[in-house]
């Protein structure tokens, strides 16, 4: 028996189904690809102040100086240290804090994608404060994190020993208010973006 053709109708019903679905697809990426956009303008919104650079060199340094340290010296401040402090799986936790204190502080260094760079950074230093500071504070461990000994316990002896701490927290919430400042790579990405359409496109010569 010969095998009957589809008829024309039925081709374009399959054809249909597909430009439906290729369709669906085009909407989805659209919707993805805007609230990628959305999330880097968020990421990236700095005021045009040049002070910020001065808070982004403290913060970015100092990060990037501990980070690498992690990994030098893993027993004193790293994986060893960790353990010491009861954080949970140490093994994993302090290399993966360490890379976040190097990869952040060098974006805030930059002033690339600064907002969300400062958080994971202020993130950091809030648990390290929970962990290490509030046991100073109140004498004794603190949600199974240990106190380590030392001569005097409560409020000016946590006050003396969180001093970079807190420094390094007030700085990386000042960053993700104000963003990254003039001197930096948010600010090229937005004053980019702000450009009107004909001034965006580098004319023929």
């Amino acid at each position: 028996m010969q095998q009957k053709n589809p008829s024309i109708t039925q081709k374009y019903s399959i054809s249909g189904a597909a430009l439906a679905r290729i369709t669906t697809a085009l909407l989805k990426l659209s919707s993805y690809r805007k609230t990628i956009m959305r999330l880097l303008k968020l990421l990236t919104k700095t005021s045009h102040s040049a002070l910020p650079i001065l808070i982004r060199v403290m913060v970015g340094v100092v990060f990037v100086l501990e980070g690498i340290q992690k990994f030098l010296y893993p027993d004193d401040l790293g994986i060893g240290r960790f353990t010491k402090i009861g954080l949970p799986a140490p093994e994993v936790l302090a290399p993966l804090v360490g890379a976040t204190e190097v990869t952040a502080g060098t974006l805030v260094l930059f002033g690339f994608l600064t907002r969300g760079a400062a958080s994971a950074l202020a993130t950091i230093m809030i648990v390290a404060i929970l962990s290490t500071k509030v046991p100073i504070l109140l004498g004794e461990e603190f949600l199974g994190f240990s106190l380590r000994k030392q001569d005097r316990y409560g409020f000016l002896s946590m006050a003396h020993e969180m001093r970079t701490d807190w420094s390094m927290l007030l700085g990386s919430i000042y960053l993700i208010i104000a963003g990254a400042g003039r001197w930096s790579i948010d600010n090229l990405i937005n004053s980019r973006r702000d450009l009107p359409a004909h001034q965006k496109t580098t004319p023929h010569t």
